[in-house]
This record gives structure tokens, sequence and C-alpha cells, in this order.
């Protein structure tokens, strides 16, 4: 008998290309059909069949205070009655600067688009603006959305689907992006030594979670740091995952750095379309209608997005939350591991506040090509395993896991105990 789940998809295939509206939610990496959701509320998702699960997705990051919270959705339901959208100023943009502002030392002035795409793709135009300079580079695992130019050797669902950048997009533009190794500083050392002159500014996700949660090693990004400003470079810092998330002022405070520009989305948007980019004033100026770097968004602001990110943000600035989040990612990532110990099975769990990434190997990875070598077949045996068990995990070995402040104590039980069993079964 078929389930509503696999109907919907069925259908889904013939009108949607692989039935999805983005690539990593077809569970390719998994097997089997992807689940059709139907309502959340905190930490739990309902299936169209009537399965509930506790979710560790949470929309792939936003919901940091869970499913439907109630300040955001009566936020996003007064905005709603007021008008939907204008393609002119709110006073609600003002104030949602000014979270960011204060939140980010860094950022003296913010944009806001729609999406994490649209937040590194201007970020990279404004970089070339103002050094006058075409070249970029990243690191191979960092995902930074899809514009042509950064989608080479990217994590997140291109990863997932092994493509190594993607059709479609012309040799001469990635000629623009030189990919070095993460946490690879003396590769970045030589590169800079050689072509330091051409290099408009490195793009690079401080604790990355497009290849799943990988640790910048001890001086990587300080050293990423001295050498852009020794160059006249810049350092863009790609938060849209760890902005507000790791940190109140993201991961540039806890190591205590300072990049020239910030992208950060996510969050900032509750649940709904969003995305930032900010940095110091003088960079910030070469944007339009100030400046000649131009860009533009119809729904850029839009007033329900910003009024659902508002009320994220002053709720989560208010709960003192990050502590919690912590300690309930510690408490579950240290039961699984003791449950992956009890049965022999070689697992690392790899946890950042509230960021956490389950890999099947010896020792944790320090870059995409160690990921690379991961048991992806012992992960969609866990996957699938887990999902019977009634919790949902991100369907790719390449993507991050998310706690929220919905999370219970009981959840983070039921899911270690459901490991334990899961892990059991691999094991025979």
């Amino acid at each position: 008998m078929l389930t509503r789940s696999k109907k919907l998809f069925q259908k889904a295939q013939k009108i949607i290309p692989g039935g999805v509206n983005s690539p990593v939610r077809a569970f390719k990496a998994v097997g089997g059909n992807p689940l059709f959701i139907r309502r959340g509320k905190g930490s739990r998702i309902e299936d169209v069949d009537g399965n509930t699960y506790v979710d560790y997705v949470c929309s792939w990051g936003p919901l940091i205070l869970g499913h439907a919270h109630p300040a955001v959705v009566k936020a996003i339901q007064h905005a709603a009655k007021n008008g939907s959208s204008f393609g002119a100023p709110t006073e609600m943009e003002l104030e949602m600067a000014q979270l960011i502002i204060s939140a980010f030392p860094s950022i003296d002035m913010v944009r806001l688009v729609n999406s994490g795409t649209e937040a590194c793709m201007s970020a990279i135009r404004m970089a070339r603006a103002f050094t006058n300079r075409s070249k970029i580079v990243k690191f191979s695992g960092c995902y930074h959305g899809h514009a042509d130019g950064l989608l080479v050797a990217a994590g997140s669902g291109a990863a997932t689907l092994t493509i190594p950048a993607s059709s479609g997009i012309p040799e001469s533009c990635l000629g623009e992006t030189i990919v070095l190794p993460f946490n690879d500083l003396q590769a970045c050392t030589k590169l800079f030594s050689e072509r330091g002159e051409e290099i408009a500014a490195v793009i690079v996700e401080p604790i990355p979670g497009n290849m799943g949660v990988v640790y910048p090693q001890d001086g990587f990004l300080k050293g990423l740091r001295r050498i852009t400003r020794n160059y006249g470079s810049l350092l863009i810092f790609d938060e849209v995952i760890s902005g507000f998330r790791v940190a109140w002022g993201g991961a540039q405070t806890l190591f205590n750095i300072a990049p020239d520009i910030t992208c950060l989305g996510k969050i900032i948007g509750g649940g709904l379309p969003i995305g930032a980019y900010g940095g110091r004033r003088e960079i910030m100026e070469q944007v339009a209608p100030l400046g000649g770097m131009y860009q533009a968004g119809t729904l850029s602001g839009n007033p329900v997005a910003v009024a659902a990110g508002i009320a994220t943000l002053k709720t989560l600035k208010g709960s003192h939350g990050y502590g919690r989040l912590d300690r309930m990612g510690k408490l579950l990532c240290e039961g699984i591991r003791s449950a992956a110990d009890r049965s022999t099975i070689p697992v690392r769990v790899e946890q950042c506040g509230s960021l956490f990434t389950i890999f099947f190997c010896e020792t944790p990875p320090s870059c995409y090509e160690e990921v690379k070598n991961c048991d992806f077949e012992a992960f969609k045996r866990f996957f699938n395993g887990m999902l019977k068990e009634g919790v949902y995990l991100p369907p790719s070995p390449f993507e991050t896991a998310f706690i929220s402040l919905a999370h219970t104590k009981n959840d983070i039980t039921m899911t270690i105990e459901a490991a334990g069993r899961v892990f059991a079964k691999m094991r025979n």
C-alpha cells in the first residue's frame, strides 16, 4: 500500500524537477521517498500520513526557537494583516538592521536580501568593486549558495549528489574562483605569495556546516585574517548557518576575528526567506545607490519575513538560550557516541553548540576530502533506522543537524535510546 507521501512524490516528479524544490530533499543520498510534511510544533514535525518525528533539520537551521513559536506566529500574522509587500522602505527594516549591527561589531552597515545565496553573491561583487580585483578564493566543501562562480567544489546538496560544480556554468566564470583545501593555511599562504595582487577576497564558512560540522584548526581563521590584510584582500565570513546560531554575534565572536564582510540568512528570517550582507562602512558604501555596485530585489526587506526575524531574534536574545543549546548538544552527542561505542561502530559526532554531525569514521574530518572518505553506506542505514524510530535527521551525510530551544531532555533521551537500537541492528 502506497503511503500518501509516496503518492505525492510520484505526482510531484511529473511536474517538479526531481519532485522537489531543493535537491537534498529528494532523499537520493539515503534512498526511499521523502516525507511530505503537513505541520510542525515545537521540536516535532508530522507528515501527511500522520507520523510524528523529533526534528533535527529545523528547516536547515532557521528554526532555533522550534516550529510555530507563538511569538513568531503572532508577528507574522500582525505583519501580514498590514500588507505582505510594499516595494518601499518600512520601519521594521531599520529595526532588523539595528539588531544585526548591535550583534556583530564588524558590521557598520547592512543590506537585506532574500536568501543566503543572494547575500554571498552580493558580497563577492562588492569585494570586487572595492578592491578592483577579480579572483575569489574559497575552500572545498564550503557551500556559499548556487551563484555561478561559487558553485565549485561545494558541499551541501551539490556534495550529496556528487556534483563537483554544475552544468550550465561557463568555464570562464569558474576560472575566477580558486579552490583550496579547508584548514590548509600553508596552501593559502603559498597562493597569496604568488597571486595575492589578483585576489579580491577569501570567502569561508568559519564553522563549515555544508560538509558537516568541521572545526577550523587552531590558527587557520586568524591566518586567513592576517594574509588577506597583508595583501589588501577582503575576508568574507559566510555565517548564513553560524550567524545567531552558535552565538549572538556568530562564529566571529567565538573566534574573536573581525571579517571585512559578513553574510547572514536563515535565523534572521525566523523560517521565512531572507538574507543579509554587511561590513565596514567604507566597503558597504560601494553599494547602489551610494556607490556603483548594483544589487536590488523586489522583495528585499519583505515586511513579513522581517517581522518573523525580529520576533525570533528578540526572543532568542531574551532567552539566554545559547548555554542551554550547548548543554543539550553536548548531552545528545555524548549519548550518541556512547551508544556507538557500545556497538563498536566507528562514529565521530562533531558538535558546536546547537550544530552537530554524525560521521561514520575513525577520526574527526578536518577537510572535505576526509569527509568524503567516511562510510556513507553506514550513514544511509543509520538515517533510515532513525527515521523508523521517529527521529528526522538531515537526509545527507554532508549536512549539519540542528537543535532548537524547543527540544527537551525527553527528546534527547528518546533520540539517544533510538540511536542505541539502530547501532545494535547495524552491528548484526
